[in-house]
């Protein structure tokens, strides 16, 4: 446990994550990252998620990386030297793989963003499978409004979500995107009246994944990725590899008894990951 979120697995293999700093706005400080890094690859490992929702408390989803934290002289923020710069450059990386194991989770993660969602909140939500929004939320690259590029892959992830006209527009401007235009660009997948209702849904999607087979959904996470970053034809090669790695016809006759049952199938958990 930590003073950031609360983590819970359900018997069903939904697990749900929720910012619980209401009080800061949900705001992140430097402890937060490796926090949520070292959570995610947990559940990475132990085989036992099938789906992550990361939902929020309070107003605002969450208000970006706390400002004091740009405020302070600490060395991750010295770039006075070469020495210094090289060091930031480390520092940096191992922030951005923070999100990134988002990204690399072999389950997918379902975003519920109400009221704000700023700055890292951002780039938080764009590395995620799907996002999904109330009424009230809206987006906002806010780092260039404090004069410095937004550096954890919003701006590496954003143009493949939407337009890329779309996404400049909010990188150079920070102008606040609405729920309702970011359903109409494909940002998010659905927007809903409030929080609750909001949560409900996202969580009804969540337990929809669950019930299909890990080993395929898996199989299909990686796969859309790959496909995301490089072409069409390695793309297909790299399904070839991957379908010959995971194809199995048990799997596929429980999955097919259920769906013509109508009823949830018994599918094994993914193998644990072991630790070196």
């Amino acid at each position: 446990m930590n003073d950031f979120f609360s983590l819970n697995l359900n018997p069903d293999g939904v697990a749900h994550l929720v910012l619980n700093r209401p009080e800061r706005m949900n705001q992140m400080v430097p402890e937060f990252f490796p926090a949520l890094r070292d959570s995610l690859r947990e559940l990475h490992d132990s085989g036992s998620a099938r789906v992550l929702v990361i939902s929020s408390t309070g107003k605002h989803f969450c208000a970006g990386m706390a400002l004091e934290t740009f405020a302070g002289q600490g060395s991750m923020l010295d770039t006075s030297s070469p020495r210094a710069r090289l060091s930031f450059q480390d520092s940096l990386r191992r922030l951005m793989d923070c999100f990134t194991a988002l990204d690399e989770a072999r389950f997918p993660v379902l975003c519920a963003i109400q009221g704000g969602c700023i700055g890292g909140a951002f780039d938080l939500a764009a590395a995620c499978d799907i996002r999904y929004a109330s009424a009230d939320a809206f987006f906002s690259v806010q780092e260039i409004n404090i004069g410095m590029a937004a550096d954890l892959g919003v701006l590496q992830r954003l143009q493949g979500i939407m337009p890329s006209g779309l996404a400049r527009e909010l990188a150079y401007t920070g102008e606040r995107l609405t729920a309702e235009r970011a359903l109409a660009v494909g940002l998010v997948n659905a927007v809903l009246p409030d929080a609750d209702s909001l949560l409900a849904h996202v969580m009804q999607v969540a337990k929809k994944i669950a019930g299909k087979s890990p080993l395929a959904v898996a199989g299909s996470k990686l796969a859309l990725n790959h496909a995301r970053d490089h072409g069409v034809a390695a793309s297909l090669q790299q399904m070839s590899l991957l379908q010959s790695a995971i194809f199995d016809q048990t799997e596929m006759g429980l999955a097919i008894v259920a769906w013509k049952d109508k009823q949830p199938a018994d599918f094994e958990p993914l193998a644990p990951i072991g630790k070196l």
